[in-house]
């Protein structure tokens, strides 16, 4: 009852996370409940209790296996899958041979399928995919299968030879989860942590119920690792959730972009840099020009569209170290790190409307943009950050009703004319 109690506050968690892994989470939580469900069966007599202990085995693993799965950034490729059905398949076959007192030919068949299985998908598709974390799984794999026929014929060596299962597939959890979350927090440090600790209770109790008998631990304490890394999973998905959410409120839901609470902030910075160490920085403005006729002839879709793209072409020319923000509905700011002086920030400016020549492709569609550009540069326009916005929009907004000087307008070849642009309006080919 308090696993399934612990399992439906993840669920609640989990149904509001925007992490794509919760579901294999909550999957695999649903798994160790029906585990503690079917092990309440286990007195039972003949085939019932042998159904019940080998469904609740099989629900462990399976578990484990998916917080694997969860864990690896590539799981949409096809070897991922494959990969995935090998460990669910060869584990499977191994308890339910292990569990049956098969023949030791027949048990050795099933451990060498445990390393065989994913031995055979990692070769088959080494050279698509050549990571890390793959060659753990399989090394893990072959491991576990080398020492498996060296102690499962052994006196009592099936409680060793499940252990070693157990201990195999949650140690594989461990590194995996570790291989994602590898970051500072709280939640990251409480679930590695649990699966570790989970992981070698099955070799620390065997070792101390055979070596100290007379030590007695309750059932419940080899359990606690169960409930430390369910809490530690929801604590990284309240992480995740926070860290969304911060993202949200800095920047711009459609492009992705910084929206104009961040943008202040890191031209504030900004500003504060050059200030200290005497140099310069520049601040673009660009409004995209007749941006509503695109909405009014193509619809909001289109124009949404064309921001996204406007966006992305904006951000993939400027420096990782400058910011390119949208601060209102065709706006958009790019903040060049100095030292930088004017003619250098027009190249920048000039370089981006270039970017617009070229219609863009949007649903099938050629759509010619055009912008307006203006630019300004701290200290010599302004010496702060609001009257060097100010600048910065009146000479874009000189560049849109078509500002002759040439310090402050783009050249004509390359923006086309209100006039022209009326004539023929948004250029449209199926």
């Amino acid at each position: 009852m308090a696993v399934g109690l612990l399992a439906g506050a993840f669920a609640s968690v989990a149904r509001k996370s925007h992490t794509p892994v919760s579901a294999h989470w909550l999957t695999g939580w649903v798994l160790i409940v029906f585990h503690f469900f079917a092990f309440m069966f286990l007195g039972l007599p003949g085939f019932y209790g042998t159904a019940a202990g080998l469904l609740g085995l099989w629900s462990l693993i399976w578990a484990g296996i998916l917080f694997m799965r969860a864990s690896v950034p590539y799981r949409s490729e096809a070897s991922s899958r494959a990969m995935f059905v090998a460990l669910l398949g060869s584990y499977t076959i191994y308890v339910a041979v292990l569990e049956s007192n098969p023949s030791p030919r027949l048990l050795e068949m099933a451990a060498v399928l445990l390393g065989a299985a994913p031995l055979a998908v990692g070769l088959f598709s080494i050279r698509q995919l050549n990571q890390s974390l793959r060659l753990f799984t399989v090394g893990l794999q072959c491991a576990l299968a080398v020492f498996l026929l060296a102690v499962q014929n052994r006196p009592d060596g099936g409680n060793t030879a499940l252990n070693a299962v157990l201990f195999t597939v949650y140690l594989g959890a461990t590194v995996h989860f570790w291989h994602m979350y590898r970051r500072a927090s709280a939640g990251a440090f409480i679930t590695i942590s649990g699966f570790l600790l989970w992981a070698n209770v099955f070799t620390v109790a065997p070792i101390l119920m055979a070596r100290y008998p007379q030590v007695h631990f309750e059932s419940e304490v080899w359990n606690l690792p169960k409930y430390v890394v369910a809490v530690g999973m929801i604590l990284v998905l309240l992480e995740d959730q926070i860290a969304h959410n911060k993202h949200l409120a800095l920047h711009d839901a459609l492009t992705g972009l910084p929206n104009r609470r961040l943008f202040q902030d890191r031209l504030a910075s900004t500003l504060e840099r050059a200030r200290r160490t005497e140099t310069s920085a520049a601040l673009l403005m660009l409004d995209l020009d007749h941006f509503k006729q695109v909405n009014d002839t193509l619809g909001h879709h289109v124009g949404d569209i064309l921001l996204q793209k406007v966006a992305e072409l904006f951000s993939g020319r400027v420096r990782r170290s400058d910011t390119v923000a949208r601060t209102g509905g065709d706006e958009f700011a790019v903040i060049l790190e100095g030292p930088t002086s004017h003619a250098e920030a027009r190249h920048v400016g000039h370089t981006l409307l270039e970017l617009l020549v070229e219609p863009l492709l949007l649903e099938g569609r050629q759509v010619q943009a055009h912008a307006s550009l203006g630019v300004a540069v701290f200290p010599e326009d302004a010496d702060d950050m609001e009257q060097l916005c100010i600048r910065a929009d009146l000479r874009m907004y000189d560049h849109k009703r078509g500002a002759s000087d040439p310090d402050r307008a783009v050249p004509p070849q390359r923006v086309q004319s209100l006039a022209t642009l009326e004539s023929e309006g948004v250029e449209m080919t199926s």
